[in-house]
């Protein structure tokens, strides 16, 4: 007779480390983080030299997810490239491409390789990409999932409102445009998402200072600095046309001054570095704004230039952190 043993293995909870970005916000650390855009192909090493360009510059580095509708390397793929040489990324996870069971699935597996940040979107629409006849999905938008991944944190759940034993527990991000029209929704839409889950808030780039100082006053004048923190965009152009193209952008605001100052520059690179530049210096005394997301699409080189010049250097490390 064949006795079979029953092995029982006990699941151990397992322990919430929080991301150097929580930490440092929570601390009430002014936080600087960039983007790293996958590439469209499977080089693995494209993802990893930017990544070692921003290693000690910044504090975390958004990993795109098919910006623009074009297909690229799996976000949850490069933020883990990008872990292996050192920084640590933000996942963006859109809900365009999927459904909420392959949502959860990808963000159950981006938790297990050490993930702990997370800006959801939405996504834009496939029209503006590379396989506009491609299919969205839009199962749930990006104030549902916060919602769901909220309540997966709180209650242990799925969104299906199954139990989950080992649940992911992020840092949960959205974003914001100040610029957009009309306001009123814009300011609505925020209230939702950080009620939703948010709790931080990444705005879309800032050009026009006057104007976000305005709308960060209703977003103090209503509490919501307070609920969660607020990383102010700084988009980084390489030349005249690349500031030409951004104004063109729905709910981009670039004011005309900037434009002409940048047609009349010997270097446009040096004059969009030093645009940059003084808007940083600008946008970070504004009150209830907890750090600074540079952009620099396809310009990424830069960004450990303006850090340095912006006198943001040497980083905090993270067991140099005291909550």
């Amino acid at each position: 007779m064949v006795i079979h043993l029953k092995k029982e293995v006990e699941v151990k909870a397992m322990t919430i480390e929080k991301s150097k970005l929580q930490t440092m916000l929570e601390a009430g650390l002014f936080t600087v983080t960039a983007e790293i855009g996958p590439p469209m192909s499977a080089n693995a090493e494209i993802v990893k030299k930017s990544a070692r360009e921003l290693l000690d510059h910044i504090d975390a580095a958004n990993v795109t997810d098919n910006q623009t509708a074009i297909v690229r390397m799996s976000s949850v793929a490069a933020c883990y490239l990008a872990s292996q040489e050192g920084v640590e990324p933000v996942l963006q996870m859109t809900c365009r491409d999927r459904n909420r069971i392959a949502i959860q699935s990808d963000l159950l597996g981006a938790y297990a390789l050490g993930i702990r940040n997370l800006l959801c979107l939405s996504g834009d629409h496939q029209t503006f990409g590379n396989h506009p006849e491609s299919k969205n999905v839009y199962d749930i938008d990006s104030i549902q999932l916060l919602q769901g991944l909220r309540k997966m944190k709180e209650d242990k759940v799925f969104m299906s409102g199954k139990p989950s034993k080992l649940p992911a527990e992020f840092f949960l991000g959205a974003t914001a445009n100040p610029f957009a029209h009309p306001e009123e929704l814009q300011l609505i839409r925020l209230h939702k998402k950080i009620e939703a889950g948010a709790q931080f808030i990444q705005t879309q780039a800032i050009y026009d200072v006057e104007q976000f100082a305005r709308w960060m006053e209703k977003v103090r004048a209503a509490g919501l600095h307070k609920k969660a923190y607020f990383l102010a965009g700084v988009l980084v152009n390489k030349s005249l046309k690349s500031l030409e193209m951004t104004k063109k952008v729905a709910g981009m605001q670039v004011p005309d001054y900037l434009v002409e100052r940048m047609r009349k520059a010997a270097s446009y690179e040096e004059e969009g570095v030093s645009i940059a530049l003084e808007l940083i210096e600008k946008i970070k005394k504004i009150e209830g704004v907890s750090g600074i997301h540079i952009m620099a699409v396809g310009w990424e080189s830069i960004v450990p230039s303006i850090v340095e010049k912006a006198g943001f250097l040497p980083r905090p490390k993270l067991n140099e952190v005291v909550v």
